[in-house]
């Protein structure tokens, strides 16, 4: 898990790539939504139907186990898709913003902060129940979860300064306060993480990093 930002870092080389290409020959927007459906694609689509799930159980009233279930409901209800839409669509028009000079450094570093926020989660967090995300929790958690939270951290501050400078501190610091607000969240609501927290938190942690560069690289 410590590797995870190089990883997401070699993911959003390929959609930065795909964008700056396809804006040469198409509409910036039409490039967004393309170069980002390539990220989701690589990603599995997994951390897309987390998002959802999440959005489901945020909207759900009544006990934590009843939000769980509704988590694990394989329909989407309007909660999901109003923050699948608000989330996608901002990241869409926030890429479609990147001029082709920005659009490659912008994705590698936010898809690698992206992966980042997960590490932080699995390794502060505990599950909620046992699913897709305890083995991630168990191995942050069995030995030297700290040191493994640094590492990762600094491998992300040394991808994000190379390629943005001082915006690089700027987005590792949103990064991490973006996980932390959710596993606030998601313990008051569910009880701890699952799989669809970390999924929704690598979805959104995405898009406040891109505004965070898009601000920043002004």
């Amino acid at each position: 898990m410590p590797f995870f930002p190089l990883v997401g870092g070699l993911i959003g080389l390929v959609g930065g790539a795909v964008t700056w290409i396809l804006e040469s020959v198409v509409s910036p927007y039409l490039a967004a939504v393309l170069g980002f459906g390539s990220i989701l694609l690589l990603n599995g689509v997994q951390h897309a139907d987390g998002l959802l799930d999440f959005g489901d159980g945020l909207m759900c009233h009544g006990s934590r186990s009843r939000k769980l279930r509704v988590m694990r409901d394989s329909q989407t209800g309007a909660g999901g898709y109003v923050l699948g839409f608000v989330i996608f669509s901002s990241t869409v028009f926030a890429l479609a913003t990147f001029s082709r000079v920005w659009v490659i450094q912008a994705l590698i570093v936010s898809e690698a902060a992206a992966s980042l926020s997960m590490v932080v989660q699995a390794g502060l967090g505990n599950p909620a129940h046992k699913g897709l995300s305890s083995s991630f929790v168990a191995h942050m958690h069995s030995k030297a979860r700290h040191f493994k939270i640094v590492l990762s951290t600094l491998f992300l501050l040394l991808v994000a300064v190379l390629l943005l400078g001082v915006v690089g501190i700027l987005v590792t610091c949103a990064a991490i306060a973006v996980a932390c607000v959710l596993l606030v969240v998601a313990n008051r609501a569910f009880g701890g993480i699952t799989g669809d927290v970390m999924g929704a938190t690598n979805e959104i942690t995405r898009l406040v990093v891109l505004v965070v560069i898009m601000v920043g690289a002004r």
